[in-house]
């Protein structure tokens, strides 16, 4: 950073990610500048708890920028993180879940352009589709619903954009299945982490799908956040996953939260409804550690720890 007095935009900021990056963002940089855009759609205020700078109350796909910011060269802008996005993947209109996504970030990079302001946005692992191994920046996109394909849409946008500017910094991030705090807003699309606590803590058995041997990337939020931030020193664009780089298994994650909360429940196994379902997901971080130096500092029994701490005290 150029000064110590940064000027930020974050989109989505009342949301899961993007909330605790804003947090991150004003406690690291006290003098910074801070807007936030966000329609509420899946996000809430309460998020934002202790945030100190402005608040924009816009859908992005129709939004305005230059009405509501002026020239960008005037506006000054040191990065926009863009993490806005229709993130529920069971919404299945087709029509909206691409329009929002993609035409939100297409008026952003329009308004970007002139200036070439730094942009940081969210992309996602689920572009990989179905996987048996870790998955690579360089793998071709497979996406299996119509959120990851609107993904794939941004990815590709960003790429024609940075390569028509190369002074112009694009970088794309491929969040792997994030959990921590200030999920609980999102409901049903909240972490699988988060659902098994609530039920554990209710007594219940956690209910997984059959046998459990099912495995993710669980990256705690906080060093989602980390992640984010490290990409304000990328010096080229590109797109990066972001995940914990470790594949753990659901059950793993059932003894877990067992031991975090100091409990014994077997899990309870039910058949997965899904025709469509990433059995498996594990980020390479070869080229985000190169890129970013980004290194994950939460394991799964860490992160899970400290979030059960933040959750229950």
């Amino acid at each position: 950073m150029t000064t110590s007095k940064p000027k930020f935009i974050i989109t989505g900021g009342a949301g899961f990610i993007a909330s605790n990056l804003t947090l991150a963002l004003q406690e690291k940089f006290p003098d910074a500048n801070l807007t936030v855009i966000d329609d509420f759609r899946s996000g809430d205020f309460k998020n934002l708890a202790g945030y100190r700078g402005d608040f924009v109350a816009e859908n992005l796909a129709t939004f305005d920028w230059r009405e509501k910011f002026g020239d960008p060269a005037a506006a000054g802008f040191d990065a926009i993180f863009h993490l806005a996005s229709i993130t529920d993947t069971t919404l299945h209109d087709q029509f909206i879940q691409v329009h929002d996504n993609v035409e939100s970030f297409r008026r952003l990079l329009n308004f970007a352009r002139p200036t070439n302001t730094r942009i940081i946005y969210a992309s996602s692992a689920a572009t990989y589709g179905p996987a048996s191994e870790s998955s690579v920046e360089s793998n071709g996109a497979a996406p299996a619903n119509v959120y990851a394909f609107s993904k794939v849409i941004m990815d590709n946008i960003a790429r024609h954009a940075a390569a028509e500017s190369r002074d112009w910094i694009i970088v794309g991030l491929r969040y792997f299945n994030v959990y921590g705090p200030r999920e609980a807003h999102k409901g049903v699309p909240a972490s699988m982490i988060y659902h098994l606590a609530q039920q554990i803590k209710a007594g219940k058995r956690p209910r997984i799908f059959k046998h459990g041997e099912q495995k993710r990337d669980f990256v705690y939020v906080k060093d989602a956040v980390e992640g984010t931030i490290r990409a304000l020193g990328a010096k080229r664009s590109g797109i990066y996953n972001v995940g914990s780089g470790q594949a753990r298994s659901f059950n793993e994650l059932v003894e877990i939260l067992n031991k975090c909360l100091g409990t014994d429940f077997q899990p309870d196994y039910f058949d997965n409804p899904h025709a469509h379902y990433q059995n498996f997901t594990q980020a390479d971080l070869t080229s985000t550690r190169k890129a970013l130096s980004y290194e994950p500092r939460f394991s799964l029994e860490d992160g899970v720890r400290d979030y059960m701490q933040w959750l229950f005290g």
